[in-house]
Formats: structure tokens, C-alpha cells, sequence
């Protein structure tokens, strides 16, 4: 913008203070990506998950990559204080409104945040900090689905627990009945299963 180094430095104090102005813009534009990618999706659970992937898909944009993951982290200890609890409350919100439609388990939705917070961020470094970051990519994307499928999972798991009358927190009991319930009832099952020990014992007899 035609400003000297000397006039850059008298603005923002020295070069860290620069890379954090620097890291604080890439912040802000890197949040209206994702605030525009919830904004357009069809419904609310889509829209999260779509905007947890897309920010692990951010740490392969190289100025993201090299700024905030990379130089940010080494040299000013990784996001602000400010940044992180900005990301901790969009992500509360969007949470304490899947957790009302339903969508989600009832849990409290700042500290559900504050944890998927930390993962995506921590897998974000990780991403960066690889030698093939594609790959990890990947592998990140398979986990972060895991996760999210079990977040709507465990609802079910909360719905089949009150209807069969398990209180106390039985998390245990509660998947018990679950997959009690995704049993057929016919007794198909059973007779696979007799089958498939029948076959088991003449291959052996034949060997």
C-alpha cells in the first residue's frame, strides 16, 4: 500500500505485532466463509457439518496454512484469546439450536463447543504441519464424521434410554437396549448365525 517498513512498524509496534493484525484479518474472513457456509445450508445440522469440514479444508489454502496455522503459532502461542472465545460462542449458538430441534443430545452446549472447538483446531495444525497435509486431510475428514455421526447418535441412545424408563445416566444400559431394539425379532438372526457355525465346522472337517 506504499507504506514503509519503518511506517508500518511505528502502526503496529513491531513484526509480531504486525502478524497479529495480519493473523487477525485472515481471522475475520476465515469466519464470514464459514458464518456464509451455515447461512446457505438446508438445514441446520448440514450447515454444521459442512462448516466443520470446510475449516479443516482451509488449513491446505497456503496464506491460511503459512500465516495462522504455521507462523502464527510460532510466533504469537496460535489464535488470541479474543478469537478463540469468538469461535467457542458461533459455535455455541449453533449448537444450543440443534441441541432444541433435536438434532443433537441435551448436554451443555459451551463446554460441547469449547471441546469440538479445540479438536477442529488441533486437527487444523495438523493438517499444516504435515509433510503430505492432503493425506491428512483425508484421514482428518474420516474422524471428524465419526464424530459428528456420534453427536446425532447419541440422541438416539438418550431417546431409547427415557422410553424404556433408564434413569441415572446408564449410558451402558441404554446402548444395551439399543441394540436389543435393532435386533430382528423373527429369528433370521439366529438362524445366520447357526448357519454360519454349521458352514465353519464342515470347512474344517473337509481341510
Amino acid at each position: 500500500a506504499g507504506l514503509t517498513r519503518g511506517a508500518l512498524y511505528h502502526h503496529f509496534g513491531d513484526k509480531t505485532g504486525l502478524l497479529a493484525a495480519v493473523v487477525a484479518q485472515l481471522d475475520a474472513e476465515m469466519d464470514a466463509r464459514l458464518q456464509a457456509i451455515s447461512d446457505s445450508a438446508a438445514d441446520p445440522w448440514d450447515g454444521f457439518r459442512s462448516r466443520c469440514r470446510a475449516y479443516l479444508e482451509m488449513a491446505l489454502e497456503p496464506e491460511i496454512q503459512r500465516i495462522v496455522l504455521r507462523d502464527a503459532r510460532a510466533v504469537l502461542g496460535g489464535a488470541s484469546p479474543d478469537a478463540q472465545h469468538h469461535c467457542i460462542a458461533s459455535m455455541e449458538g449453533l449448537l444450543d439450536r440443534l441441541m432444541r430441534d433435536g438434532v443433537v443430545a441435551h448436554a451443555d452446549p459451551q463446554a460441547l463447543a469449547a471441546l469440538i472447538y479445540g479438536s477442529l483446531e488441533e486437527a487444523a495444525f495438523w493438517i499444516a504441519d504435515g509433510e503430505a497435509p492432503a493425506a491428512r486431510l483425508l484421514q482428518a475428514g474420516t474422524a471428524l464424521d465419526l464424530l459428528l455421526r456420534a453427536l446425532a447418535r447419541s440422541l438416539r441412545v438418550a431417546e431409547i434410554a427415557a422410553r424404556a424408563g433408564i434413569h441415572g445416566g446408564d449410558e451402558n444400559e441404554a446402548r444395551r437396549e439399543a441394540r436389543r431394539r435393532q435386533r430382528p425379532r423373527d429369528g433370521h438372526a439366529s438362524f445366520l448365525e447357526r448357519l454360519a457355525e454349521h458352514l465353519k465346522a464342515t470347512t474344517v472337517e473337509f481341510r
